[in-house]
């Protein structure tokens, strides 16, 4: 029998989602952002509730592209990281698939490429200040010039940065990265590429030709205290189990390993199904809110492997087999990320094979 730790995926917030991303961006086109395992949504399950939406994907890594195609979806595909291998521009040619180009190795494997095959669609990356990936901005014009005399690649070369902080509008380094770009890019021929979730959000002058939205995509926001919910985006992912034991736990009692919570009085404890082992974080500490059916209660000791403690005081009709609610549309996932001491991206992304993934057309 399978443990009773769910993640339930709500294929309509992220139809609803990508549609407020493409009203926002407008006139933009958007790249719906799928990597990491759609960000721990699955890849083939959203790509599948947005093939009729979608105009292009993104992905990190070929891998995923060849997945993408093996679905039989035949959007734009872009692999944000480019090719790893000689070997993989063929098969990026075979499955039409396009490349962010940001090192002089993979200009050389492109001089190679047949055109027999199909012309590779490619985009420069440009590091124009996060200093990650990309060809620094003097390298621009002539790394231009090499893609567009080389016989494998499409005459459409892309341009595309990628922002260090653009979840802090107004800031003074994403102002300096747009710039740059601009500066760098003017008299360049191709469609550009700057906004990430938080720029569509705040810079509205970073939108361009293309924005590249993951986070929105799943309803997640990286804004310092803010949910997606609080810009109109629905969360896609609830993540929730059962309550399976309550016990009674006298006054001065200590609460799971190392007994790091005292009992300040006779109480309920709850125990609830999930722990580190499907990927609630062990950073999570007591006073960490949990939903026990639609009462908000905290979490007592430490998080487990397998199991959680809560303290029920505050829901005094809780019986076993009630639903416990991790995050999700009544518990922001960024409320969960920040007491834990990081992002909402890493929750989601962190969900194990154990959890049991079911759908929601709703």
């Amino acid at each position: 029998m399978s443990r009773t730790t769910v993640a339930t995926i709500h294929l309509g917030a992220l139809r609803h989602n990508l549609a407020l991303i493409q009203r926002t961006a407008a006139p933009a086109r958007v790249m719906a952002v799928v990597k990491a395992d759609a960000y721990g949504h699955g890849l083939e399950r959203v790509a599948r509730a947005l093939d009729e939406q979608a105009e292009a994907f993104a992905v990190a890594a070929l891998g995923d592209g060849l997945r993408l195609r093996a679905a039989g979806h035949r959007q734009r595909i872009a692999v944000l990281s480019g090719p790893d291998h000689p070997g993989d521009i063929a098969e990026m040619q075979r499955l039409g698939l396009e490349a962010a180009i940001h090192h002089e190795a993979q200009l050389a494997w492109l001089a190679e490429a047949s055109p027999r095959r199909g012309r590779l669609r490619v985009w420069i990356k440009i590091d124009s200040g996060m200093h990650r990936l990309g060809f620094a901005p003097e390298q621009v014009a002539a790394v231009h010039v090499r893609l567009a005399a080389m016989p494998g690649v499409d005459p459409q070369i892309g341009l595309l940065t990628h922002f260090a902080e653009s979840e802090v509008f107004g800031g003074a380094v994403t102002r300096a990265q747009i710039v740059r770009f601009n500066e760098v890019t003017a008299g360049l021929d191709g469609p550009r590429s700057l906004a990430n979730s938080a720029a569509v959000l705040g810079w509205p002058e970073a939108r361009a030709d293309w924005v590249r939205t993951g986070g929105l995509l799943y309803g997640l926001s990286v804004v310092d205290g803010r949910s997606g919910s609080d810009f109109g985006y629905r969360p896609a992912m609830t993540l929730s189990t059962r309550l399976i034991a309550i016990n009674r736990v006298r006054a001065g009692e200590r609460i799971g390993y190392n007994g790091t919570w005292t009992c300040p009085e006779d109480m309920p404890i709850g125990v609830a199904a999930i722990g580190y082992g499907d990927g609630y974080p062990r950073s999570a500490a007591a006073g960490m809110p949990v939903l026990v059916g639609d009462r908000r209660v905290p979490l007592v000791g430490r998080v487990s492997m397998d199991l959680i403690t809560l303290d029920l005081r505050d829901a005094p009709t809780a019986r076993v087999g009630d639903r416990v609610t991790l995050w999700g549309p009544q518990l922001p996932v960024e409320v969960v990320a920040a007491q834990s001491g990081t992002i909402s991206y890493d929750l989601t992304c962190g969900m194990t094979r154990r959890v049991l993934f079911v759908e929601d057309e709703g």
